[in-house]
């Protein structure tokens, strides 16, 4: 330090925006080279300036102390001290992501210890025990994807894939869609909605047609632009054009008991359990939202009972 500028430690604490104690204490552990004066007291030159400002900076990284020392004596690459710790960091990440998935979804539904425990679980699961998941409830409500062509469509459509490093949003939608899909009434309700299409589309012959929902949508849209009541001669005239299609689609005439299967139908695949699967599974996949008919089919079902 002979013929350099030196300074205090209050000045060295001054200049590099840290405590007189973080001095003090960085120098006792050797990082921090000091020479002292024949008073006794603490002179740091140039070195420990440098020396101060990256173990300042590492520090605020979070790396360690020990790998801070290993770092500015040389025995350790920056390089390789910052990507160990970027990992633990991305680590890190990773769980508070998952806690916060559960804590958003436990604060939204307000539920119990259990719930929360149960909720952590569905979040800690693994890759593969998602997949079994997943496979069970896609085998429960559609049956197996060899079944046939149709099982196979759902099979791949509604199958929720979360990535290996996925947002708080994507993991807080996977723990909610982990509970509908080992719901049994969501499941039941989900397999009565295949079964039914399915028995249809095992009868139909000649090219593919528009499904009940579909054909309620197209119809009741420019209704609702057009702001038509459910109970006015437009809707009248609705209701009947897609219960024939319905009747011709089933094979069987336009009675009251037709149109009760038809509202029956079109109240499960209105159920509200449905529409959030949907949407929750477009988060987790990263999905474009799903467009549901929710307020054309409120609409027929009041027109279908008003007829």
């Amino acid at each position: 330090m002979n013929g350099e500028a030196t300074y205090s430690i209050g000045e060295l604490a001054r200049s590099a925006g840290v405590t007189v104690k973080a001095v003090r204490f960085y120098t006792e552990r050797g990082i921090v080279p000091a020479r002292r004066t024949a008073a006794g007291h603490r002179r740091y030159g140039a070195d420990a300036v440098a020396r101060l400002g990256l173990v300042r900076t590492l520090r605020e990284l979070g790396i360690d102390l020990a790998t801070v020392q290993k770092i500015v004596d040389r025995e350790v690459a920056a390089a390789d001290a910052a990507a160990a710790h970027a990992e633990a960091v991305a680590a890190q990440m990773r769980m508070l992501r998952l806690r916060h998935a559960v804590l958003t979804v436990a604060a939204r539904r307000g539920g119990d210890p259990e719930e929360m425990e149960l909720m952590h679980q569905l979040a800690r699961l693994s890759a593969a025990e998602r997949d079994d998941l997943v496979a069970d409830f896609l085998d429960s409500s559609f049956g197996s994807a060899d079944t046939g062509p149709m099982s196979r469509v759902l099979h791949r459509s509604l199958a929720p894939e979360l990535p290996d490093d996925p947002t708080s949003e994507q993991l807080a939608a996977w723990v909610e869609l982990a509970e509908l899909a080992r719901d049994p009434g969501f499941r039941s309700l989900m397999r009565n909605l295949f079964d039914d299409h399915a028995t249809e589309a095992a009868r139909r012959t000649g090219p593919p047609r528009k499904h009940a929902v579909a054909r309620v949508a197209e119809t009741v849209r420019p209704l609702l632009a057009a702001g038509a009541a459910p109970g006015s001669p437009e809707a009248a005239q609705a209701v009947t054009e897609v219960a024939a299609a319905y009747a011709e689609f089933q094979d069987r005439p336009d009675t009251p008991a037709l149109r009760a299967r038809l509202a029956a139908y079109l109240t499960a695949a209105n159920d509200p359990r449905r529409e959030r699967y949907l949407h929750l599974l477009s988060i987790v996949n990263g999905w474009s939202p799903p467009d549901h008919p929710r307020r054309e089919l409120d609409w027929f079902l009041t027109a279908l009972t008003a007829s």
